[in-house]
């Protein structure tokens, strides 16, 4: 028996398909979530993939947030069930504050794709798990409404409390505050971050690294070791 792990597709949506196939490669079942459909289809976890949903229209996230699938998994995170939030995903999900701050434009104004290197500061939340603290990966990165801002009271909050779940090296690619790639709420269940792991799963694409595989290895070992 394995796990069966949800890809929401909003309108916009780009990396729905990616975010399933790494899903598969790690050994899930993947399941497809429409965004107008409440129904969740029995997944032990959801994954909302990056994009520009709606258009990235008022700003990013922010529609896709009212949609009837994000009513759902609102309550059900809140409940326990893991998400993770990859770039527009991220977004949506500081929209609903299931994650603290705010995601702006890139502090240059321009759009950024590159591979990007990254340090795992948080190896402990349902995400997380395969990797180490203070391990160092590299997985593409590709936006322009990517740097994430909150105040000085939530900054600190997320350093002492260990929510800092990645952060950036060499170079901060869009201006986030205190280099700030990715966060985790407090139960652990619940993670967003700019890059995008769903693109480095494989040696044949992306990176040709697998240095973003962990993220979906991560969910699946804790997903069938708690049933």
């Amino acid at each position: 028996m394995t796990a069966r792990i949800g890809v929401v597709t909003f309108p916009g949506t780009l990396d729905d398909r990616d975010a399933l196939r790494a899903a598969r490669l790690a050994g899930a079942e993947p399941v497809s979530l429409w965004h107008r459909d409440k129904d969740l289809k029995q997944v032990d976890a959801v994954v909302l993939p990056g994009g520009f949903s709606y258009g990235d229209y008022l700003r990013a996230g922010a529609i896709s947030r009212f949609s009837p699938v994000m009513e759902t998994i609102i309550e059900q995170a809140r409940a326990g069930m893991p998400v993770l939030g990859i770039c527009n995903g991220f977004q949506v999900l500081t929209e609903t504050h299931l994650l603290p701050g705010a995601m702006l434009r890139n502090n240059h104004l321009h759009f950024i794709c590159r591979d990007q290197k990254l340090r795992v500061e948080n190896a402990e939340t349902a995400w997380t798990a395969d990797y180490e603290a203070g391990q160092e990966i590299s997985v593409p990165l590709k936006n322009i409404d990517g740097q994430f801002v909150a105040d000085e009271r939530t900054l600190d909050e997320l350093e002492a409390e260990g929510r800092v779940a990645f952060r950036y090296l060499d170079g901060n690619p869009n201006g986030s505050l205190r280099d700030i790639a990715g966060i985790t709420n407090a139960a652990g269940n619940v993670v967003g971050l700019m890059p995008h792991p769903e693109h480095a799963v494989e040696p044949l694409v992306g990176t040709g690294r697998t240095d973003g595989l962990g993220f979906f290895t991560s969910i699946l070992k804790k997903l069938v070791s708690a049933s």
